[in-house]
């Protein structure tokens, strides 16, 4: 049986949230509020194992008409290797497709899971959108230490 992601819903936030809050503590990725979360429900996707608990989540935000991003990308660490993370990845790029973007884009420090699925690293100053949409509001900016990296996306 092949690893599903699930549209998430409003059921799902709280356990998105945790999957997370674990994430930032490991400096992995930013947190982010519940009710931050509530908000971008529509963005994200969820796998959960058999007994129904989280493994990870991935969403997909729209930045730009052309320009989508792929953020809060986790997989418990338990459970990496497993193709959970590409699965999601995955998802979230036939969605943009589906949606006619034509390019999106992650901030990682995973850069060889990006390469494999064919993203490329690029300089953050050509995501504008991102930096003046969200950065701006980072701790960590101007000082990221994230991968900026982008993938062009095939209409089939």
């Amino acid at each position: 049986m092949g690893i599903i992601p699930a549209r998430a819903t409003i059921r799902d936030m709280k356990d998105i949230h945790a999957l997370l809050l674990h994430a930032g503590a490991s400096g992995k990725l930013l947190p982010r509020s519940l009710s931050d979360l509530f908000s971008h429900v529509r963005d994200f996707y969820i796998v959960r194992g058999e007994d129904g608990a989280p493994i990870g989540c991935c969403a997909l935000a729209v930045i730009w008409e052309d320009l989508g991003e792929i953020r809060s990308l986790y997989v418990r660490e338990e459970q990496r290797g497993l193709g959970h993370g590409t699965a999601l990845t995955k998802v979230c790029i036939d969605e943009g497709i589906n949606m006619g973007l034509s390019r999106v884009f992650t901030l990682t420090y995973e850069t060889g899971f990006f390469s494999r699925l064919d993203f490329a690293e690029v300089h953050k100053d050509s995501l504008p959108q991102k930096i003046w949409a969200d950065c701006i509001h980072c701790p960590k900016y101007p000082d990221c230490d994230e991968t900026a990296m982008l993938r062009f996306l095939e209409r089939t």
